[in-house]
């Protein structure tokens, strides 16, 4: 079961920071001084859940969270780069957003779904991830 929790707390702290890696690729791109604040907002979500991540991931091993890796974070930035070539609006920037707050929102219900027993404070901190991603798509929607 501990081996079951950290997996899941390593995909969580994969998917925040790679929230937080395109939230600063595409924030580059930001013309709307609106949308803007709204990134700045949905970075710190994801931040605050990833050091939470860092704090609970002790109680379970000595070592640190797995993070994206650099031919992760690199793909990210070059995917944003090559689908705003020709269109970097709000609506665009948004819809990039949101199709990978969609992947992570599916991953997340999927760990929930498949893993039953993992403890509490894993499963707590699973769950806000879901729901904070599920409202970041809410919020996005409005700029499409």
């Amino acid at each position: 079961m501990e081996n079951q929790n950290l997996n899941i707390l390593d995909e969580v702290n994969k998917g925040a920071t790679m929230g937080m890696d395109a939230i600063s690729y595409v924030t580059e791109k930001v013309k709307d001084g609106d949308f803007k604040q709204v990134l700045d907002v949905e970075y710190g979500k994801y931040q605050n859940i990833s050091e939470r991540v860092n704090n609970l991931y002790a109680n379970y091993s000595s070592k640190e969270p797995h993070e994206t890796n650099a031919m992760t974070k690199m793909m990210t930035w070059y995917g944003i780069q090559m689908k705003t070539i020709t269109d970097d609006t709000t609506s665009k920037l948004s819809e990039l957003l949101m199709q990978g707050t969609n992947m992570g929102i599916i991953e997340g219900r999927r760990l929930l779904n498949q893993n039953k027993n993992i403890a509490p404070d894993v499963e707590s901190i699973l769950n806000e991830f879901v729901t904070m991603q599920e409202d970041s798509v809410e919020t996005l929607k409005k700029y499409l």
